[in-house]
């Protein structure tokens, strides 16, 4: 009854911890109260199925040694064991005058074995070891829904999305034609260079020599090439030339970062460089 006991406890504490972690929304997102309550009663009758097992194997183990190893314990074995101390009790040793009916039959150099049982706290340990294996497994592999890499990598993708969300309405949308400038920092022009290698590549060159799209490092200009006006035509696009608006894609800064590499590389004079094209703006090559 005492490791009844004990295991029904233990079932609880761990039953009550997954509650606990189920009323923070950590353990199985996105069910409905009603799903919610059956699955924390299905893994509490579970646990408490998994206790009553282990008291019945303890109990039969219990019993098949008494069968195959008879008690010869005298009144004063029985006398002994209940004036054993603290610590002797703890590690579930016998009275050290009993010792001899441990001895196990192999000795080495005069050195014998005892017999004695796995400690009660350890035994109790791995039970529990056991229990939070069996809400693991349900909860990370079976149900699915457990912190686990794929989980935690979506988890923080939506908090860097609402992050950016923020940011963007706080600082992003200041930025417009009106006060844009060319960005000098080697940080602003490489995340310029990022963004133009993703998007820009195919219609003006991985280098801006122009393909479908016109040159970007001479100082001739079809649409102006003005921060402003280079600002403007990214934004808007060109949709009679087939340059699409990149405003729903870019967000202003991003825009900013683009025109600023696309400054950055004014009279590079690239390989296969296309022919200029548009109204010659010495003022394209100007980093205000």
């Amino acid at each position: 009854m005492k490791r009844l006991s004990i295991l029904a406890i233990l079932s609880l504490v761990s039953f009550s911890m997954f509650a606990a972690e189920e009323a923070q929304n950590t353990f199985l997102p996105g069910l409905k109260s009603g799903q919610e309550l059956f699955i924390i009663t299905l893994l509490g009758i579970m646990t408490l199925i998994c206790a009553v097992i282990i008291v019945v194997t303890l109990n039969l183990n219990s019993q098949i040694r008494n069968i195959f190893k008879p008690k010869t314990e005298s009144s004063e074995f029985e006398q002994a064991m209940q004036n054993r101390t603290f610590w002797q009790k703890f590690w579930s040793l016998k009275p050290i005058q009993f010792e001899k009916d441990q001895i196990m039959e192999h000795q080495y150099d005069g050195i014998a074995e005892l017999d004695n049982p796995t400690p009660p706290w350890f035994m109790y340990l791995f039970y529990i070891t056991i229990i939070v294996g069996i809400f693991y497994l349900i909860g990370y592999h079976v149900i699915g829904n457990g912190k686990i890499m794929n989980n935690e990598y979506t988890e923080e993708v939506t908090i860097a999305e609402k992050a950016r969300e923020e940011y963007m309405k706080k600082f992003a949308n200041s930025v417009n034609e009106d006060n844009v400038k060319v960005l000098t920092d080697a940080k602003g022009v490489e995340d310029g260079k990022k963004i133009y290698t993703q998007n820009c590549v195919a219609c003006h060159g991985a280098n801006g020599e122009g393909v479908v799209g016109p040159n970007l490092t001479d100082e001739y200009w079809l649409h102006g090439g003005s921060p402003k006006a280079i600002f403007h035509t990214i934004n808007e696009g060109v949709p009679e030339k087939g340059m699409i608006s990149w405003k729903k894609t870019l967000n202003p800064i991003q825009v900013q970062q683009v025109l600023s590499y696309i400054v950055s590389i004014q009279g590079t004079k690239p390989a296969n460089a296309k022919a200029p094209q548009g109204d010659k703006v010495e003022a394209a090559v100007s980093m205000k």
